[in-house]
């Protein structure tokens, strides 16, 4: 797939969810990587260094995409010979493409164990983790249920009940604004992540804290199934995360829009629930509870106040 072609895909949500939009990311880099013809190592840099730029802008609030491509771009520091610095990249890459792709496989395992039998699970979105915590524990013999949301307003719960119909598991549908109806029939909500902060909040599609809220008040568990690089570095300095509105569209037509002068369409695309509200992270690394995600942060993605500075107060150019 093409650069530009990517950058459509994702900026159109056909290509959706933090970790296939970072996954698709890095291939669109290694592609571009092995099909750019240059000889000078600064022409080299300089032009991955615009592809990085342009991928990294089509969703601002997944954090996974920078994260991902921050791990592939820093495989050029150091290397004066294109050949040389191209190689780099792409295995970085591969590993990156070979890890996440296990981490949701990981996560599954980890986060099945703390699914027991005869629960009943509410899920919102559409996310890879999410879904492999609740198939690997059918997989294993447990008599689960699930009650999925429709996700408003592109429908992405059409997504995860056809997978989970595909797994065989015994769903229910329901509309966004039902979560609460529902919630003292729910054993455990378990959720996606697009981005989890320094403080354990959580950024996910709109929705997820309302219904936060309603398991807080019930008492009943919420987890969430993240990858460690959804872990946002840069609020370790207090930065907040950018929540995306996307085009008033896909909430209402325009004919309708302009029929009702007086009305402003809002279409944000996620919300931030807090930590105190979460019970657990299930990450490919472990379960921490959400006070914990500054180790991730520092141990597991690397990252520590002199790394912060050396990194996030440079552009691409500087690093490289």
């Amino acid at each position: 797939m093409l650069l530009t072609e990517t950058v459509e895909k994702i900026k159109s949500m056909e290509i959706r969810g933090a970790g296939r939009i970072a996954r698709a990311a890095v291939e669109a880099l290694q592609e571009f990587a092995c099909t750019l013809r240059v000889k000078d190592i600064d022409e080299f840099k300089g032009e991955m260094m615009k592809a990085a730029s342009i991928l990294e802008t089509t969703r601002p609030t997944a954090v996974s995409l920078p994260n991902a491509i921050h791990y592939v771009m820093s495989g050029l520091s150091g290397d004066h010979e294109v050949e040389k610095a191209r190689a780099a990249l792409i295995l970085r890459a591969e590993t990156f493409i070979h890890d996440s792709t296990h981490a949701v496989e990981r996560i599954g395992e980890i986060g099945a164990r703390h699914i027991q039998n005869g629960d009943v699970i509410l899920t919102h979105c559409n996310s890879e983790a999410a879904l492999g915590c609740i198939i690997t524990a059918h997989r294993a013999g447990k008599d689960i249920s699930v009650i999925a949301t429709e996700v408003r307003p592109r429908n992405q719960g059409l997504l995860t009940i056809r997978t989970l119909n595909d797994a065989g598991i015994s769903t229910q549908y329901i509309v966004d604004s039902a979560a609460r109806h529902f919630i003292n029939e729910v054993d455990m909500v378990i959720v996606g992540a697009d981005a989890v902060t320094v403080n354990g909040a959580v950024v996910n599609k709109i929705g997820t804290a309302p219904i936060a809220l309603a398991a807080h008040e019930a008492r009943t568990s919420f987890i969430v199934a993240a990858e460690t690089y959804k872990f946002a570095p840069r609020t370790l300095f207090g930065e907040l995360i950018q929540i995306e509105e996307r085009n008033t569209n896909e909430v209402l037509p325009v004919p309708l829009q302009e029929s009702l002068p007086h009305v402003r369409v809002r279409n944000p695309v996620f919300d931030v629930t807090p930590a105190s509200y979460i019970d657990l992270i299930v990450t490919e690394r472990g379960v921490f509870p959400p006070s914990l995600a500054y180790l991730i942060i520092r141990e597991h993605l690397g990252w520590s106040i002199e790394e912060f500075h050396k990194t996030f107060e440079m552009d691409y150019r500087d690093q490289v």
